[in-house]
């Protein structure tokens, strides 16, 4: 049996609709280090039909750390969504509004939009499998997923400053998600492109789960 595959699995890979990826610029001091789940929250609330999108990914914003619980916004932290080409309208409302992820307000601007480039090595921050919370496990279960979306590829877990698996967690309420880094390489651009689409786990609308051409960096 296939472990906690998210809806993308649970279809033929090769039917899937093409995905875009909407970058928007982002304005704001800072926003929380851990900033998935409050992030959807607070796009659901001003589009609630966003919550009915099986197919949305958001990648959380980047920044640079203060040690503090936060990130400090740059001109760099740009907000990428990807979304089906059919779902493009939707999401671009997100275009102007004012946001607030806890005490923290940002300003979302006008998106570009951009097609998947395919990569022979992908990565992905965080992916969250249920049930799956140790290494060797969690990599067998991401195992299981690739096989079962037909996809190929030498699948890892890279190795974290002190030479342990990359372990990841993210916060949704009072609950602590586990997961971990994830790299996938020796991919066709064909399955590269899947990947991107697809995903591995859940939780791909609080920025689980999502793959992005990677160079570099040492993998177990």
């Amino acid at each position: 049996m296939i472990a906690s595959v998210s809806f993308f699995a649970s279809q033929d890979a090769r039917s899937v609709e093409p995905c875009v990826e909407l970058n928007f610029p982002v304005q704001g001091k800072y926003l929380p280090a851990d900033h998935n789940y409050g992030l959807y929250a607070a796009f659901v609330h001003l589009i609630p039909e966003l919550r009915q999108q099986t197919m949305l990914s958001i990648l959380t914003v980047p920044g640079y750390g203060d040690g503090q619980g936060k990130i400090l916004l740059t001109e760099q932290s740009h907000l990428k969504i990807r979304v089906p080409v059919s779902q493009i309208p939707l999401v671009y409302q997100l275009a102007g509004k004012r946001v607030c992820i806890g005490m923290h307000q940002i300003l979302i601007g006008i998106p570009q939009t951009s097609i998947l480039q395919p990569a022979s090595r992908l990565r992905a921050r965080i992916v969250t499998i249920k049930g799956y919370t140790e290494p060797e496990s969690f990599l067998s279960a991401a195992q299981r997923q690739l096989d079962y979306l037909g996809i190929s590829g030498e699948i890892s877990i890279p190795i974290d400053r002190n030479g342990n698996p990359s372990r990841k967690t993210i916060k949704i309420k009072r609950y602590t998600i586990v997961g971990f880094t994830i790299q996938v390489s020796g991919l066709s651009h064909e399955n590269s492109l899947y990947l991107q689409q697809l995903g591995l786990g859940g939780k791909h609308h609080m920025g689980c789960g999502i793959f992005v051409p990677y160079q570099g960096g040492r993998s177990v």
